[in-house]
């Protein structure tokens, strides 16, 4: 039986990657370095925040954390559909792709907070 194991760090690792990514396509200019520091900051964040969940104090420190992992991708989500709609950079494959990573995490995120606040009860 080959099972494989959902794994979010792995998949928050490979969601930071991908953002790295694209963050190095972007041309160096004023308002593109702006964009690109935007989106590598809050891109990049899911991951290191989602490490500070599981090592969290208390159910409440928990739920901060996930919720600083939901605001980070919506934040995220936002730098992503701008530099795709004012066209900055040649591909855009790899931004449709993480837009729509983005979405399916921000699901998986809503519904760990309301698990979580549920199980805190």
């Amino acid at each position: 039986m080959n099972t494989k194991k959902y794994d979010l760090e792995e998949r928050l690792l490979h969601y930071s990657s991908s953002i790295i990514t694209i963050v190095e396509q972007v041309p160096k200019s004023g308002t593109a370095n702006h964009l690109s520091n935007q989106l590598l900051k809050s891109g990049t964040s899911p991951y290191s925040n989602h490490g500070e969940a599981q090592a969290a104090e208390s159910s409440n420190d928990f739920i901060h954390k996930l919720r600083i992992c939901l605001k980070e991708l919506r934040e995220t989500q936002r730098w992503l559909k701008l530099i795709k709609h004012i066209r900055i950079i040649k591909k855009y494959e790899l931004i449709d792709l993480m837009i729509v990573e983005t979405e399916e995490l921000i699901k998986i995120f809503v519904t760990s907070i309301k698990t979580a606040e549920k199980n805190r009860l």
